[in-house]
């Protein structure tokens, strides 16, 4: 059903894009002759594209609605993708120092991290 509406939408949207570059700017339409009261008079003519325009816009409006409301229900609820999550990288161990320690205070215990290499590309 999805994909059947997206690709009427589809054509709608092409349909839509036609019609609005087949009119003039000063709303001449399609700018053919003909007889003077006729369809395809300059005033017919607008008229025509005009109301064209009007239904395609608006079957467009309502099958973008439509297809939010389609796409809601069928979609329900998914993992969001945590693929371009971002992970703490651990601190690089520093050196001790080769200071003698101040009077008084405990040596410090040796602390060794275990090297890991992080991948810069997945």
């Amino acid at each position: 059903m999805f994909h059947f509406l997206i690709v009427v939408q589809a054509i709608i949207a092409a349909s839509l894009v036609g019609v609005i570059l087949m009119q003039r700017s000063e709303g001449g339409g399609l700018g053919m002759g003909g007889s003077p009261s006729g369809l395809m008079s300059a005033r017919g003519a607008a008229d025509f594209m005009t109301r064209l325009t009007t239904i395609l816009a608006t079957l467009f409006i309502l099958l973008s609605i439509s297809l939010a409301f389609v796409a809601a229900r069928e979609g329900g609820t998914a993992k969001i993708d945590t693929s371009l999550e971002r992970t703490e990288v651990p601190a690089v161990p520093t050196a001790p120092s080769t200071a003698a320690p101040a009077a008084g205070t405990p040596a410090p215990a040796e602390q060794t991290a275990p090297a890991t290499e992080v991948p810069l590309d997945k």
